[in-house]
């Protein structure tokens, strides 16, 4: 079901990387794709979302008043929606707002020796498009994970599209928008609804920052578009790591390995212990389970191909191999997490304990879920209030100030070969 390595194995770093790797996006011929929709789309705007629309959704007759969902359908689909769910989605809501909106970043302003004023100040993007996955997967939880931060930061104009042209709609994914009291809610989806959030159509409003995680047509259009419009990060497939000793509950293991397979056959689940028990008594477990889930088919062949169990020799051993995979879940299933919290710097999310499944950050822990993956949690962060911040510095010098601190710039500048920096100086202290 999953494979076993040997960290003592000459060959364990290679094969570790390996697997690693092989999920990391490197399509040259969806890229051309992706690129091509781009150029179509941001020449032609509403006539290339349909012509896309229509082809992808196999639906002939499309107009442009099929591409956006009017208040009536909403409110109709949102009616369908049972009780449980809405307060479900209502619990959700309030815990990860509850959380994100202690991320507030505190504005402050110097004054120095020579009366300059210095100020440092934060405000909102003004419009972010959030794009919400459609066809295998309908996450109502995905709306609000992108959605919220936004609103704790204050941006004004939120839209969210989801790909369901010619398809039902995800009630789940409607009535979490409209708590979200985004502005429209879109039926596009894949590389063309990147490009119209991107450049803007008839019907599509511009944005200044894309997020939201898609498939790898998605993922390959949000790089591609980055420069002309902001992104949250080019997302991988989702992966979990799991650090269990010989007290670890080897079902509990294998139930939270499978959570992480099901959502997808790129997905990634890693068990890293050092005790060769466990390892045999997952496989069973992970035999065992699999059998009565929906999506086993997913799930089987997410493990089989990219599921690892890491055979380690030591504790010092496992937290070294996690820093390395930087995964974007970690769960310490350990008799005391603590120990390997304090020597794990790379990690998306960290889950402490034997309570604590990757599953409950899903939905409604209250931290984000939107986090990096294939290590790119070694040098970035989970969505935050912060990335629908901009920061602005604003310098204010007085008389003093520039008679007293010019003459080293003018000495910078020269040194720099910038004359005109210098001159730019000098004909204000003659």
């Amino acid at each position: 079901m999953i494979n076993t390595l040997f960290t003592k194995s000459k060959n364990f770093q290679k094969q570790l990387y390996s697997y690693l790797d092989s999920r990391k996006p490197n399509n040259p011929s969806k890229l051309k794709v992706v690129k091509r929709i781009i150029f179509d789309v941001k020449k032609n705007k509403d006539q290339s979302l349909l012509k896309f629309e229509r082809k992808f959704s196999k639906l002939k007759k499309i107009k442009r008043v099929d591409l956006i969902f009017s208040k009536s359908e909403i409110n109709k689909i949102v009616k369908r929606l049972d009780t449980k769910t809405k307060n479900s989605i209502n619990i959700a809501f309030k815990r990860i707002y509850n959380f994100h909106k202690n991320q507030k970043f505190k504005d402050f302003k110097v004054l120095d020796n020579f009366k300059n004023s210095l100020t440092y100040r934060s405000m909102p993007i003004e419009k972010v498009g959030v794009y919400v996955p459609g066809g295998i997967a309908n996450y109502p939880s995905s709306v609000l994970m992108n959605c919220i931060p936004a609103i704790v930061a204050g941006v004004k104009q939120i839209y969210v599209t989801v790909p369901c042209v010619g398809k039902k709609i995800n009630p789940g994914v409607i009535y979490a928008a409209r708590k979200c009291k985004v502005k429209k809610i879109y039926k596009l989806g894949g590389a063309q609804a990147i490009a119209a959030f991107a450049y803007g159509t008839q019907t599509i409003n511009k944005v200044d920052k894309i997020v939201g995680p898609g498939n790898e047509y998605v993922a390959l259009a949000k790089k591609e578009v980055f420069g002309q419009v902001g992104i949250d990060m080019f997302a991988g497939p989702s992966e979990v790591t799991i650090i269990a000793d010989k007290y670890s509950n080897p079902d509990w293991i294998a139930a939270d390995l499978i959570a992480q397979a099901e959502h997808d056959e790129m997905s990634q689940s890693i068990l890293i212990t050092d005790n060769k028990k466990i390892i045999i008594k997952v496989k069973k477990a992970l035999g065992s389970q699999i059998k009565f889930l929906p999506k086993k088919r997913i799930a089987a062949k997410s493990l089989k191909k990219y599921g690892i169990a890491v055979l380690a020799k030591n504790s010092n051993e496992i937290s070294n191999i996690t820093n390395k995979i930087a995964p974007e879940h970690l769960q310490i299933l350990t008799s005391n997490p603590q120990k390997y919290l304090k020597k794990i710097n790379n990690a998306g999310s960290v889950f402490l304990g034997k309570y604590s499944p990757e599953a409950m950050g899903d939905y409604l822990a209250g931290p984000n879920h939107v986090l990096p993956t294939s290590g790119t949690a070694k040098f970035s962060s989970g969505l935050s209030a912060y990335d629908f911040l901009k920061r602005q510095s604003i310098i204010k010098i007085s008389k003093s100030g520039i008679e007293r601190l010019g003459s080293s710039v003018i000495n910078l500048a020269e040194y720099e070969n910038l004359q005109g920096h210098a001159n730019s100086i000098k004909i204000r202290i003659k």
